[in-house]
């Protein structure tokens, strides 16, 4: 991009493009009549598409590639003269916070580092909360599984799972962690396995009551003006991020909480405190800080809200102008996610413990909010009409491609268990000098499969090897699966990924794979291996269930476990063909 961009009037850059808060921010300043420039690590992000930006720019991934994109955002701080630059999600404000005391590093609009610090470390905000006399969950922070084993204290099941921080990191891989529940001693230390890869956690009792969020723009730990919003539709079902919410008048209590806060971290930015809050008592508690814009910034603005003006303001001018209080009683839609919403509450997906599912009539009742004249969505507007367009354009798309995708799945399942009905497996295995085990990275399902081959099937009978597509090789198992082989009497401690290739495939007399995707890639790739290539479940599975194999990496234990379970029947099956 030419210097020439910021060279005609203010110019704003918005990260996190893909992000509908970001097509608001967006929205808002380009209605101001600056100029907007969005960047994002997809190439065609949603708020690309707003009248309001005058082009898009495209970055490394943050989460995959954190030292590429430091590297964009050095040059583009240096080399272009924008007088703002808002990081939107956490997975831009954490590195970009980092750049703050560069020379030109004032025009980032993130909070200063000891503030953020305390936003972003869960348990650093409760215990800022504790000082202050703010009600906060029965909380235990737990680091390893050598504290887990004194127990948890007052905690009664079932427990909140939050990562200390959401975003985590292991070995240089950064990852987006999510809130879990566990319902007893057991499932607590199947699911702890994942998140102590990424560091600390807090156990949490599991709080009552609707879940509200106070946003506010602060100066210098001023809180200079406050909206709230109440989540009528959240993603997931147990609680979350909002597809439906609306806005109410700003409950005393939880604003004074949220302005101590505030005062407290010396916070200077736009935030949002969230509570979890009972309306007829009164009583609420503490969740969490989001030093950042949140999901939900569209109803805020759409109630006279406008927290990106505010924020400008506060960046270019130094202080909030006054404005009117926002309206209560505005609805706003996610629709993508509203749509998903209901289809999790048609399948009653969550557990029957946490969360009442809504009745039919509830449901209609809040679709016929859209005919109100104080309902309003995220994305489509009439005023900046093409985002809307193309949002809908990708959700018919999306389901279309779910609908299509399960209709050819389910074809191909049917061959593949066909395959092994007629017995073409079976004849394959017989003759079989190798057998080749594939699945994407190597360090799980095929790493297993071959250990446990290697157990059942002498090599002088058929030879065993595994490989993935990753283009690493040498990486270990993972750590988790490595445990849960052990258990199984099957050591992975010396195995190494290796990344499939001519050799292997020419070498090996059948072929067998996780997933249907696997099996299309090999496919593809070595058109003359095709028949002799097969779903490694499809012949121990059952009519009615999955003849995948799903990829357990990054997920809680028991999914491990199951992953497990299935490659060993499997495999024992292969074992009774011989």
């Amino acid at each position: 991009m030419s210097k020439d961009v910021a060279g005609r009037g203010d110019a704003v850059l918005v990260l996190d493009g893909d992000m509908v808060p970001a097509l608001t921010i967006a929205r808002s300043l380009g209605r101001l009549g600056l100029r907007i420039v969005v960047a994002a690590h997809e190439a065609k992000p949603l708020a690309g598409y707003s009248r309001h930006v005058e082009r898009t720019l495209t970055y490394p991934d943050p989460l995959t590639e954190e030292q590429a994109f430091l590297g964009w955002c050095k040059q583009v701080i240096a080399e272009q003269d924008y007088d703002l630059i808002v990081p939107v999600t956490e997975r831009t404000v954490v590195p970009m916070a980092a750049l703050a005391s560069l020379p030109g590093g004032d025009r980032i609009a993130v909070a200063a580092a000891e503030s953020l610090n305390i936003a972003l470390d869960k348990n650093k905000t409760i215990q800022l909360a504790k000082q202050l006399g703010i009600p906060t969950p029965k909380t235990v922070y737990v680091e390893g599984h050598e504290q887990l084993r004194a127990g948890i204290g007052p905690l009664q099941f079932p427990v909140v799972i939050k990562p200390s921080h959401s975003i985590g990191e292991n070995d240089s891989h950064r990852m987006q962690l999510r809130v879990e529940y566990a319902f007893d001693e057991t499932d607590l230390e199947n699911k702890l396995q994942h998140y102590f890869r990424y560091g600390p956690v807090l156990l949490q009792e599991y709080v009552l009551g609707e879940g509200v969020g106070i946003e506010l723009i602060a100066a210098h730990g001023n809180t200079v003006f406050s909206f709230q919003h109440r989540r009528l539709h959240e993603m997931p079902l147990t609680g979350g991020g909002s597809s439906l919410r609306v806005s109410e008048a700003v409950a005393p209590e939880l604003l004074r909480a949220s302005k101590s806060l505030m005062k407290a971290m010396s916070w200077h930015g736009v935030a949002m405190v969230e509570f979890k809050w009972n309306p007829i008592n009164r009583r609420f508690a503490l969740m969490e800080i989001n030093g950042r814009f949140w999901g939900s910034l569209p109803l805020a603005v759409a109630a006279g809200a406008d927290f990106p003006a505010m924020l400008y303001e506060l960046y270019r001018h130094g202080r909030v102008a006054p404005r009117l209080e926002a309206k209560p009683g505005v609805y706003c839609r996610k629709l993508s996610s509203d749509l998903y919403w209901h289809e999790l509450v048609f399948r009653r997906e969550a557990p029957a413990q946490l969360v009442r599912f809504p009745t039919g009539r509830e449901m209609f009742r809040d679709w016929l909010r859209i005919f109100s004249w104080n309902h309003y969505f995220d994305v489509q507007q009439w005023r900046d009409i093409r985002p809307g367009l193309v949002d809908l354009q990708r959700i018919v798309s999306r389901q279309f491609s779910r609908a299509v995708n399960l209709v050819n799945d389910r074809r191909a399942a049917a061959r593949e268990r066909q395959a092994w009905r007629k017995g073409t497996v079976d004849e394959l295995l017989r003759d079989a000098g190798q057998v080749l085990f594939v699945c994407y990275g190597n360090i799980n399902r095929s790493a297993l499969a071959e250990s446990y081959f290697r157990k059942r099937v002498p090599a002088e009978r058929v030879e065993a090897v595994s490989a993935g597509f990753h283009q690493v090789e040498g990486r270990p198992a993972d750590p988790v699966m490595v445990d849960v082989a052990a258990s199984r009497g099957l050591d992975l401690g010396a195995s190494l990924s290796r990344t499939l290739n001519d050799q292997m495939v020419h070498g090996s007399d059948v072929i067998f794979v996780m997933e249907l995707k696997h099996k299309q890639q090999l496919c593809e790739r070595y058109p003359e291996a095709c028949g002799k290539t097969f779903l490694l479940n499809a012949g121990a599975s059952q009519q009615d269930s999955t003849v995948e194999i799903a990829d357990p990496y990054g997920q809680p234990r028991d999914v491990y476990e199951a992953c497990a379970e299935l490659v060993v029947a499997s495999v024992d099956r292969l074992a009774a063909s011989l």
